[in-house]
Formats: structure tokens, C-alpha cells, sequence
């Protein structure tokens, strides 16, 4: 196995590749800009077929709307390729998710709110997100900051419910919090779906989520032996809820998988910094769509589920996660 990085790449993630479903990437970032075209290549080629960019200010959702159709206007370069996809005008597909990030709470107004719900309905966003609760800095948690937190989150949640769309949650430090609001609100994710993107809880916080009808987002911190925590979570909701519960994804240029690490940065949230690293990541420290071939292949080492059956299951998931009928590409 070789791990993509910036480009040129000359060899294949894994022998064999299998249909995925990134569902939670911010491949709107400005430092996608210079070669987005050939990630989209690369992703395709380690088996991404699928691919959602996911909201954090508003002041980027238009971005977002172009890069979608700068990819779904794409037909990838190589002609076996086409010839083997000729029904398909797109080879990845992206989608959008708009949502107001709880950790830039104090860069979000009433106003913003207002666009967003404009935007739902004009346009109909796949799901709402990411929104949520993040007690990560003190100043987060302080009373005033959490409690717009909490407003915005209920906020989004209406709106959600208002148009029957499913939700991706950011949930970091404050699980027991965002699970008191989930438990009273109108808002069921049974019906509705949902995710709880990049989980990071415990064993009782990862039952509680699946629980309640939400798919644990499973990211390149999968990949890291010293996840304990992590995995422990992980393994505790699929002993009762069984494979069904988890879906994947990248949150690039965020959580980089281990194996593809090349410097000393990697461990940053790139798109939770307060001056927007996510739009300044140095270009060879970024995680990027084609690395989800390594999410899927250490979440099979750790549920020791071999590669095919787990893919097959997580693109179910994720289409139960998100309300849609993608049907499983045949290889």
C-alpha cells in the first residue's frame, strides 16, 4: 500500500478498490484551488464515488455551490475510464450540506441564520450541518459564548425538521449537553437521519447517538494505534448495534490518516482555528478525499470485517444516514 499525498502519485492506495461515500469533506477550501480537478481523479481512482461539502460560515456557502458544480461538471481525463462510466456525466459526485459551525459562533448573527434557511429553501441542501456544540477553549465554554451555541443549535435543528433534512453533527466536549437538547427537541433523527460527524466520545456517549438514530462519523483518527478511546467507542456500538451504525469519512483537509502523515502538523483541526487555518494549510500537510480508502481499510482491521462487506454496509449506511438512494456501483 502507498498513501496519496500531494500530487504527483504514482501508485494505488490498495490493490483493490471499492465503492466509497465521503460524507463530510470542506473540499471547498481555498487550498484545493491550484489542483481540485486531479484530486477529483485521485479520489476516483481509490474508489470515492460520492462526496459531501459540508457548511461551517456563511459567508463560503456560494463558494461551496461552485466547487459542487466544478465537480459534478467534471468527466475524468482517463478514456477507460469514461468508456467504463460513459452513462455517468460525473465519475464523483459532490453534494452540499450548509450549517453554522459551533466553534465560529461568535462570527455567526441572526442575520446569518435568516440567509441559511433562505438558502434551504430556495436550494435544498442535502442535509444541515455541521451544528452542534464545542466546548474545545475556554472561551467556548464560557456562559454567553455556550449559550448562542445552544440558541444556533436549536436554531438549526427547527430548520432541519421544517424541511425534513437530515443533520451532521459537530459534537467536541459537550456530549452531554448536545444529547439533553437532541432528547427534547422535535428533531428525530429515526426519521430524519444524521450524523454525528468525526465522533470522538466514549462508549456510553457513541450507544447514546446510534441510540437515538444518528451514524458515528468515522475519520482518519481511526487509523491512529493510539486512539483507544476512539476505538474502544467504536467497537462498544457496533457489539450492540452491529456495522450498521458507523459511516465514514475524510473532514479533509482535516484528520489525516497516520500513515499518510508527512510532517509535524498533523494533528491540527485545521478548520477550527480561530484564523481559519482551513483556508491556510500549508498544501502538503492537507488530508485529502482519496485518503477514505484508509479509513475503511483500518476500521477492518479493527472490526476484523473484511474490506468488501464493510464497504457494501458503510455506503448503506451512509444513504440511510443522509435520506438517499445511491445505488452501490457494480465492479
Amino acid at each position: 500500500m502507498s498513501c496519496v499525498k500531494p500530487l504527483p502519485v504514482t501508485k494505488p492506495i490498495l490493490t483493490h478498490k471499492f465503492p466509497l461515500i465521503d460524507t463530510h469533506t470542506h473540499f471547498d477550501a481555498p487550498l484545493f484551488d491550484k489542483d481540485r480537478p486531479q484530486q477529483v481523479q485521485l479520489a476516483y481512482g481509490q474508489g470515492v464515488r460520492h462526496l459531501v461539502l459540508v457548511g461551517y460560515l456563511q459567508r463560503y456557502f456560494e463558494r461551496m455551490y461552485e466547487v459542487e458544480c466544478l465537480v459534478n461538471s467534471m468527466t475524468l481525463s482517463s478514456a477507460s475510464t469514461i468508456e467504463a462510466n460513459k452513462h455517468d456525466k460525473s465519475c464523483v459526485k459532490a453534494h452540499i450540506a450548509l450549517g453554522l459551525h459551533p466553534f465560529y459562533i461568535e462570527q455567526h448573527t441572526e442575520h446569518h441564520l435568516m440567509q441559511l434557511k433562505r438558502r434551504v429553501a430556495e436550494r435544498r441542501p442535502l442535509a444541515i450541518g455541521e451544528i452542534g456544540l464545542d466546548t474545545f477553549t475556554d472561551t467556548m465554554k464560557q456562559p454567553k459564548i455556550f449559550d448562542k451555541q445552544k440558541k444556533f443549535f436549536e436554531a438549526q435543528l427547527d430548520i432541519a425538521v421544517a424541511y425534513g433534512l437530515p443533520v451532521m453533527l459537530h459534537i467536541r466536549k459537550a456530549h452531554a449537553e448536545a444529547l439533553a437538547i437532541l432528547k427534547a427537541h422535535k428533531y428525530d433523527a429515526q426519521k430524519l437521519g444524521g450524523i454525528a460527524h468525526s465522533f470522538s466520545g466514549g462508549e456510553q456517549e457513541a450507544k447514546a447517538f446510534v441510540k437515538l438514530g444518528f451514524k458515528l462519523g468515522v475519520t482518519g483518527q481511526i487509523t491512529n494505534p493510539n486512539a483507544k478511546k476512539l476505538q474502544r467507542a467504536i467497537q462498544a456500538a457496533v457489539d450492540i448495534y452491529g456495522i450498521e451504525c458507523l459511516v465514514i469519512e475524510t473532514d479533509c483537509p482535516d484528520m489525516m490518516p497516520i500513515m499518510c502523515q508527512t510532517s509535524n502538523n498533523h494533528s491540527k483541526e485545521y478548520k477550527q482555528a480561530p484564523n481559519n487555518k482551513l483556508d491556510n494549510t500549508n498544501f502538503h500537510d492537507r488530508n485529502v478525499p482519496a485518503n477514505l480508502l484508509w479509513v475503511l481499510s483500518s476500521l477492518s482491521e479493527l472490526l476484523m470485517i473484511p474490506h468488501a462487506q464493510l464497504a457494501k454496509q458503510l455506503w448503506k449506511n451512509s444513504c440511510d444516514a443522509l435520506k438517499v438512494n445511491w445505488c452501490y456501483p457494480v465492479q
